[in-house]
């Protein structure tokens, strides 16, 4: 199932944070605050290796992210599916997140020693609440 135009852009043009849910190697659920990117290749997020999230997907590579709008609790997208791994863009999609979120150019927290990962998600289930059908 894919996203709709409205659910795209949504995502797409808005500096909404989503929580992402990964699973831990023992099963239980990992979810934290990240910073989301949709483009024409679809939904991703970046994150660094070494973390948690980047191991637990190389571990299982099942994946939920969901974006709530703050100033409207009942407009959201929850998308589940599949994540992959890529390092290709990783520095360049932290600092167009940086500039999404922050209004700054480049991503003002980046660690010298640490290597960016592009998180893209396969999407396998959307569901939403505050959109025209």
């Amino acid at each position: 199932m894919a996203l709709t135009e409205s659910q795209f852009a949504f995502m797409r043009d808005n500096p909404f944070v989503g929580v992402v849910t990964t699973l831990r190697p023992d099963g239980s659920p990992h979810s934290t605050v990240v910073w989301v990117d949709v483009d024409d290749d679809g939904v991703s997020f970046n994150t660094a290796r070494g973390r948690v999230k980047p191991n637990n997907i190389e571990s299982d590579p099942r994946i939920a992210l969901t974006v709530v709008n703050p100033e409207n609790t009942y407009q959201w997208v929850s998308i589940t599916g599949t994540a992959s791994l890529t390092d290709e863009g990783a520095d360049g999609q932290i600092d167009r997140l940086a500039k999404k979120y922050l209004g700054q150019d480049s991503y003002p927290w980046r660690q010298e020693s640490e290597q960016r990962v592009s998180v893209r998600i396969a999407v396998g289930r959307v569901s939403a609440v505050g959109f025209d059908a």
